[in-house]
């Protein structure tokens, strides 16, 4: 699917400055878009929304379908009489430069209990009309989701695989008992789902009022101690205790000797296909509803995955295993028509795998901190690249720029300095400028290196388990030149906005905006 040329930023959510501890949907979001259009900047990239679980990786969640209660608005709910002001003082941290999770967790859960408690006694007509509305329009994923999340409480945040085996197996009878049981907890997490629901569609709904396009991703693989692992066991490799019998990874190579054991469960393909796909047409649906551009991580799994013995400590005794291919993309394709999808093709790709991009005219993706170990035929040099791609100077796995420049080889600092020809006094925005100037149609910057930071504004070390997805900026980190510079940018190269109305609303109640949904 062809895109329009132009240029963005990558930022997940919880970076965004705030007084609660954690960036969210408020006003930062919003004054984080005029930024962008300010910038000129029509993409927003961002990490998967869903509830994050340990480690408080985004790329591990409770579900594919529900969002991140933690992002919330707590000054959202205040305006919708959910809290009072009171209640906020008891939520707002010192802490600006990163999320310390351990600490704002059960600070905001504990706000949101009393948000539903306000809700419960006191909600109006229209509040409960809606939220009975969004009941019911996503029953399919949110009865069993908001079951799972109100069992995990009950068991003391147990995966469920330690469960009885009455309710771990999903027995008619415990599901009825434990559904009774715990119907107000049921109904809590449904109605933190709302919210989240309610609450970045406004954010969408502002980001299209200034033609900026979300990109989001959608992992392959799913948690294992997820609610769509539990409600669907018949669609993974479990045996008849519920525990995998394979999981994912990828292979040792020049960076690991025994690879990466990712542990997710591993889909039986052929039972999905015999339905033609319909969780995953789902799955793609519901991911439409957060976002206008789709980025599917690990794309190269759609073609072959690499399967290893579950009773495997690393990844070294696993096998390449073909996956669904271009059947799966033609069932999609005939559900959901042609989609915004782009392909993170990075990693041991093959002929195959290209081939399985192309025919689906999927962009794919190009990484400079990746450009410079090799010599000119290098894919990742922006003289190789065709227009249909999307470059970055580094992603959310990757250092920042001036971080991997520090410590990279001199040999590949030897060929940054005369691929540039310049000094490297600015390689961070020398190396935006290169992206910004390529044929890719698009390029996506992550924020840390237009603002230059070194490596202690990193997102995540793959393969370290603590201490990761929490960096935040705050306002005063921007440069009052930076916004004017980008948008300079991005004229220069063709990049640059199309103009949007002035008089586009700046906000408005979730109420409002989910009567305007359902009335236009």
């Amino acid at each position: 699917m062809p895109f329009t040329r132009s240029a963005g930023i990558l930022l997940h959510p919880t970076s965004l400055p705030g007084e609660y501890g954690i960036g969210d949907l408020g006003q930062s979001a919003f004054d984080w878009l005029d930024f962008l259009e300010a910038a000129g900047q029509r993409l927003w990239q961002v990490m998967p929304l869903g509830p994050t679980g340990y480690g408080d990786s985004p790329y591990q969640c409770f579900s594919a379908f529900a969002g991140n209660p933690y992002l919330i608005s707590l000054d959202a709910l205040a305006d919708e009489g959910f809290l009072t002001k009171e209640d906020l003082k008891d939520a707002r941290s010192e802490a600006v430069d990163s999320v310390d999770y351990g600490t704002v967790i059960p600070r905001k859960l504990e706000l949101l209990t009393r948000a539903y408690t306000s809700f419960a006694r006191g909600a109006n007509r229209a509040q409960r009309e809606h939220f009975e509305k969004f009941q019911k329009q996503h029953a399919s994923w949110l009865d069993d989701y908001a079951l799972f999340m109100a069992l995990k409480e009950d068991h003391g945040g147990q995966p469920w695989n330690l469960w009885d085996p009455d309710i771990r197996l999903r027995e008619l009878t415990a599901l009825e008992v434990w559904r009774k049981n715990l119907s107000d907890d049921i109904r809590r997490h449904q109605f933190w789902q709302w919210l989240f629901f309610e609450q970045w569609q406004v954010v969408k709904w502002y980001a299209a009022g200034k033609d900026i396009t979300i990109i989001g991703d959608i992992p392959i693989f799913i948690a294992y101690d997820s609610a769509d692992a539990w409600a669907s066991p018949d669609l993974f490799h479990f045996d008849a205790h519920g525990e995998p019998t394979v999981v994912a990874g990828v292979p040792p190579d020049y960076f690991s000797e025994t690879g990466q054991r990712w542990g997710n469960p591993i889909y039986r393909w052929d039972r999905m296909a015999e339905d033609g796909f319909r969780w995953w047409i789902e799955r793609f649906r519901a991911t439409l509803t957060f976002f206008d551009v789709i980025r599917v991580d690990h794309f190269r799994g759609f073609e072959a995955y690499w399967e290893i013995p579950a009773a495997e400590p690393t990844a070294v005794r696993g096998r390449w295993v073909r996956g669904p291919g271009q059947a799966f993309f033609d069932a999609i394709k005939a559900a959901l028509g042609e989609l915004p999808i782009i392909a993170e093709d990075l990693g041991v790709i093959t002929p195959e795998v290209e081939e399985l991009r192309d025919q689906n005219d999927l962009p794919g993706m190009r990484v400079l901190q990746f450009a410079f170990a090799g010599n000119a035929s290098d894919p990742y040099l922006p003289h190789n690249y065709t227009r249909n791609c999307v470059v970055y100077t580094g992603t959310h796995d990757n250092d920042t720029t001036l971080g991997w420049y520090r410590t990279a080889p001199e040999a590949e600092r030897d060929l940054v300095r005369r691929y540039l020809a310049r000094d490297d006094s600015n390689i961070s925005w020398e190396l935006v400028r290169l992206a910004s100037s390529s044929v890719a149609d698009l390029v996506v910057i992550p924020l840390q290196d237009l603002l230059g930071l070194d490596s202690g504004a990193r997102m995540n070390t793959p393969g370290v388990a603590t201490g990761n997805w929490s960096w935040r900026f705050r306002w005063e980190q921007l440069p009052s030149w930076l916004a004017s510079q980008l948008y300079e940018m991005a004229e220069l190269y063709g990049r640059v906005a199309t103009e949007v109305a002035e008089d586009t609303p700046y906000r408005q109640s979730v109420t409002e905006v989910a009567v305007e949904t359902v009335e236009g």
